[in-house]
C-alpha cells in the first residue's frame, strides 16, 4: 500500500506556482495541487524578510517524493526551495484510491 503525503512548496510568483503545479500533475507526480496566496516571514541573508508568496499544497504518494523534490528544484527560482512532506494520518478510501490512481498506482480497494 502506498502511503499518501502532503507536500508544501512556496513560490515567489503565481506564474511559477502554476507552472510547477501543472508539471507535477502532468507527470503523474501529484494527483492535485492547491495554490493559495500566503504571507511569509523568514530570516534570509542576515535580515528578516516579509513577503507575499504562493503556497502549493501537493497531494501525492511517498514513493514520488524524490521525483517531486527533483522537479521542484529544477523548476524553482529559489536557491533552496521549501519541499516539506507530511504523512496523511487519515483519509477516505475513495480519495486515497483517486490519489494513488492519479499517481499511476493501482487501487487497493474494490470501490465498495
Amino acid at each position: 500500500m502506498e502511503d499518501l503525503i502532503i507536500i508544501m512548496v512556496t513560490c515567489v510568483t503565481e506564474e511559477e506556482a502554476v507552472l510547477i503545479s501543472d508539471g507535477l500533475v502532468k507527470k503523474n507526480l501529484a494527483a492535485c495541487v492547491n495554490i493559495s496566496g500566503v504571507r511569509s516571514v523568514f530570516y534570509w541573508q542576515g535580515k528578516i524578510e516579509n513577503q507575499d508568496e504562493w503556497l502549493l499544497i501537493i497531494k501525492s504518494i511517498r514513493s514520488k517524493f524524490g521525483d517531486i523534490e527533483k522537479y521542484v528544484k529544477a523548476s524553482h527560482s529559489y536557491n533552496y526551495p521549501e519541499v516539506i512532506a507530511f504523512d496523511v494520518a487519515a483519509v477516505s478510501a475513495e480519495y486515497a484510491d483517486w490519489v494513488r490512481s492519479s499517481c499511476g498506482i493501482e487501487s487497493d480497494s474494490k470501490g465498495e
